[in-house]
């Protein structure tokens, strides 16, 4: 049978897709890109704030129109969204004929069975999910590689440790290999993931591991491009900024969500730096690694959030000291004590003051591209424009989906999938 898979939400849902597309794979199912041709369609459903969560109820039902009109026979839905709302969504979408929830992964294949199989009848090789089955679906160039499952962090605002369980750190031996294995596919980017990648290992060792872990993943040829994301600030110590100062493989480019500047806010956030630590990591790193990219993402109308507060986050960003920025309006997620407390923001304000913030973040990132006239830099190609004029690449300044790009003019033939060095001749506004 054929089967197409949609994978909705962050990197670290994707990699669980990947690892259903493996076991659908072992099992002598044919994978399509085509949900149209597809007999079965698996939808990776992300739960994580109120849009994510509309945007998956939205593609299971446009998914099961295939059920009606084409010839799909199964529609199967996974993931976060389904782990935090399996009963509701059985009631409100009947066509879905499995919901398979994260705690179920163990048993993934055994619930395949039973709704495929009358018997229970396979050619079943292994039943949970497994990083060794992974199918990379993000180019042949290009990997993600999850570190850890769960958060143990307890951000007041965030669903994550009730969707997906506590911190549990992968044992090293095992990423390694997984790594390993990476490099010899040809994998040549590698982007180091997890809730909170600064805390790995602390499970398993009783400390951060992260910087032993990217010092071994440097010694494993292959790789041109080693980078980590998803960086709490009161974990990036002097060792890890070391680290990243010493090895070239090592991007110089930290994710760090700082979420917003205002202590009272941080506060209610339950998070664990204040704003004056975070702006002195920050100029640290930035003294550090002269070239380094900093990305962030904030909450804006978190409840309680003052106009007082709300200028202290604006202030912050005009000084510019972040490349890459992202902006969310708080949303109120369900179990979360952040729902719970009062002084609620009026949607109309959050909005405003979303607006706001990308306004100023919108100037900063068009003098940032305008100082990259003229400079040089490695450019790995990615893909190449249906008129075959140029090609699409990103450098050490880019990540995947989320970042930007650099279109170069097509003067040599097959360079996709290839390192390029690229001067940089104008910039465009955004």
């Amino acid at each position: 049978m054929k089967v197409g898979f949609v994978s909705l939400g962050c990197s670290k849902n994707l990699i669980d897709t990947e690892m259903a597309i493996g076991l659908f794979k072992k099992n002598n199912f044919k994978i399509v890109n085509d949900v149209e041709e597809a007999e079965i369609i698996v939808i990776n459903t992300c739960g994580f704030i109120e849009s994510a969560k509309e945007e998956a109820i939205n593609t299971i039902l446009e998914m099961a129109e295939y059920k009606k009109k084409g010839k799909c026979k199964y529609l199967i839905a996974m993931g976060c969204l389904v782990q935090r709302y399996m009963k509701e969504l059985k009631k409100a979408i009947p066509e879905v004929d499995l919901f398979i929830s994260i705690d179920e992964y163990k048993d993934f294949w055994n619930k395949i069975n039973e709704l495929i199989y009358a018997n229970n009848k396979s050619n079943n090789i292994c039943n949970d999910l497994d990083y060794k089955d992974r199918v990379i679906s993000t180019g042949d160039k290009t990997a993600y590689l999850k570190i850890a499952e769960g958060c143990s962090n307890r951000c007041t605002y965030c669903a994550i440790p009730y969707i997906r369980g506590p911190y549990v750190s992968r044992p090293m031996e095992d990423i390694l290999e997984e790594a390993k294995k990476l490099s010899s596919m040809g994998i040549k980017e590698l982007i180091i993931i997890a809730q909170d990648t600064t805390r790995y290992g602390e499970d398993i060792y009783g400390k951060s591991m992260l910087s032993e872990l990217l010092d071994k993943l440097c010694n494993i040829d292959g790789f041109k491009w080693i980078r980590f994301l998803y960086t709490y600030p009161e974990c990036i110590t002097d060792e890890l900024i070391e680290t990243v100062k010493r090895n070239d493989k090592i991007c110089n480019y930290f994710d760090i969500p700082v979420q917003h500047i205002s202590d009272s806010v941080l506060k209610r956030m339950n998070r664990k730096s204040t704003g004056k630590q975070i702006e002195d990591l920050i100029i640290k790193i930035r003294r550090e690694i002269p070239d380094v990219i900093l990305r962030t993402s904030l909450i804006v109308g978190f409840p309680g959030e003052t106009e007082e507060d709300f200028n202290k986050l604006y202030n912050f960003v005009k000084k510019g000291y972040f490349g890459k920025l992202g902006v969310f309006t708080y949303s109120k997620e369900d179990g979360t004590p952040a729902a719970k407390l009062k002084e609620q923001v009026h949607h109309n304000t959050k909005k405003k003051r979303y607006n706001q913030i990308m306004g100023i973040a919108k100037e900063i990132s068009n003098e940032n591209l305008k100082s990259c006239i003229g400079n040089t830099y490695d450019v790995l190609i990615e893909n190449i424009t249906f008129d075959n004029k140029f090609y699409i690449g990103r450098s050490y300044m880019d990540i995947p989906e989320t970042d930007g790009t650099i279109i170069i003019k097509n003067t040599k033939n097959n360079m996709v999938g290839k390192f390029i060095n690229c001067r940089i001749t104008r910039s465009k506004k955004l």
